[in-house]
């Protein structure tokens, strides 16, 4: 009995262990989704290295690009950036600093832009 409530315990351990590893998903823009306004939206939240940023929209009238600092301030993206484009797409933060886009035209600078930093 010593033994099977010893393997118990390292069991559970191992499991509270690797779910407290795993990476947040976290929707942009909540509810309303990858659109206008939604510059503020990672405003008091926290963001780790690993963690995944769910964009969903119509892509028919957006897109997301991934661009360096210059390119989210200038809302000029530059030609190899990543793009995605299937409406619901699944990007991973780096540590540091990310910066997305809607690569459509007028829509960075109407507000369709988000930076994150991930610890």
């Amino acid at each position: 009995m010593g033994r099977e409530r010893g393997s118990a315990m390292i069991m559970l351990t191992l499991m509270l262990c690797f779910q407290s590893s795993f990476a947040a998903t976290f929707m942009v823009g909540d509810a309303s989704g990858w659109g206008f306004d939604v510059s503020n939206w990672p405003k008091g939240k926290t963001f780790k290295a690993g963690d995944v940023l769910e964009f969903t929209y119509n892509r028919a009238n957006h897109d997301v690009a991934v661009v360096d600092k210059e390119a989210y301030e200038s809302c000029k993206i530059p030609q190899e950036a990543p793009v995605f484009e299937t409406g619901d797409d699944l990007i991973p933060l780096k540590k540091g600093d990310n910066y997305f886009v809607c690569g459509f035209p007028g829509h960075c600078e109407g507000g369709m832009k988000i930076a994150i930093t991930a610890t």
